[in-house]
């Protein structure tokens, strides 16, 4: 059993540099183009989506046994130790990513630009109210921030704006702080931060074009495989990470994961991909220390071990299909 975890972990690592362009619109210029809905759904792309869904089935009956690991259960009691700081680390993390954000010239994401000074005031004005240390103070940012995103959205247009839904989940959890509803607010922030990266996956089934640009304009590693064929399986390795997130398996391994990830792509795409990424640095931060701790993973209403896994399977699949329906619908 600690052969097949070790080998996990480290598929985990090896494959998740399959992930280096998440964020496609912010380093290509290419207009998206959408392929046709027979070119994405291949023979390889089904046989991929039932031998996913099988190994993700057999994956979360595996994950007890992590916890046998020698070391593990030691790191494991050494992170909730940290779990009090949780909320001083997402607040305080929220504003050293604004300020990075407003010192680049953009709100939110990279190709959001301020365009007008109201605008990098109430920027600044987020970030002062979120150093104060006083849960008024960090409920009028969350509200000012709120403000923000629903002015950005009203001209990117909604379906744009769902690559960074993960920000709503951050203003609820800022907002609701110190109330009755203190205590989902993590497992909202889990949630909104699988459903962001399942989204954004589909958009390389979608418009491979934009992808394949970015792979021959930074010279992306393909690891031998044909761009076409290293973008679908880029898209599966992202979609599947953030379904993990959702279902709550290997929270904390997935987090540790993609926070290596996201450190190493910097040296391709620089700083941008420094301010792009520092909002969801800060959120895998709290993902490692927390771990499961407040989240009742919905693969557990399933009693049984096979209960669970034809759960995992079709749930994937169901999940993964209404993703590429609707996305492909309105895109």
């Amino acid at each position: 059993m600690k052969k097949y975890n070790s080998l996990l972990l480290l598929g985990l690592i090896c494959f998740s540099p399959i992930i280096a362009s998440a964020h496609v619109k912010w380093f290509t210029e290419k207009e998206p183009e959408k392929v046709p809905i027979e070119q994405i759904l291949s023979i390889e792309f089904i046989v991929l989506s039932l031998l996913i869904a099988l190994f993700l089935a057999l994956l979360s009956q595996f994950i007890p046994q992590l916890m046998k690991i020698p070391g593990v259960a030691k790191i494991d009691m050494k992170l909730d130790g940290f779990r009090k700081y949780s909320r001083y680390i997402l607040k305080y993390g929220t504003a050293l990513s604004f300020i990075l954000q407003v010192v680049n010239g953009t709100m939110f994401a990279p190709e959001f630009t301020i365009h007008h000074n109201w605008q990098t005031i109430l920027m600044w004005a987020i970030i002062v109210l979120l150093l104060i240390p006083h849960h008024l103070a960090t409920k009028l940012a969350s509200v000012f921030m709120f403000g923000l995103f629903i002015h950005i959205w009203g001209y990117s247009g909604w379906f744009h704006m769902l690559d960074y839904g993960f920000y709503i989940a951050i203003i609820g959890v800022l907002m609701v702080e110190k109330t009755k509803l203190d205590t989902v607010a993590f497992p909202f922030l889990y949630l909104g931060t699988g459903l962001s990266l399942c989204w954004v996956a589909v958009e390389k089934w979608v418009y491979p074009m934009m992808t394949i640009d970015i792979i021959h304009r930074h010279n992306v590693p393909t690891f031998g495989f044909a761009p076409e064929l290293f973008i679908v399986l880029s898209a599966f390795i992202e979609f599947v990470v953030g379904y993990l997130l959702v279902v709550g398996i290997l929270n904390r391994v997935l987090a540790v994961a993609l926070t290596i990830l996201f450190t190493l792509t910097t040296l391709i795409f620089g700083y941008t991909e420094v301010v792009g990424h520092a909002m969801i640095h800060i959120v895998l931060l709290i993902f490692i220390i927390e771990g499961v701790s407040f989240y009742y993973p919905p693969v557990k209403m399933h009693k049984t071990r096979l209960d669970q896994m034809i759960f995992v399977f079709l749930n994937f699949l169901f999940v993964l299909s209404t993703f590429l329906l609707i996305y492909y619908r309105f895109a």
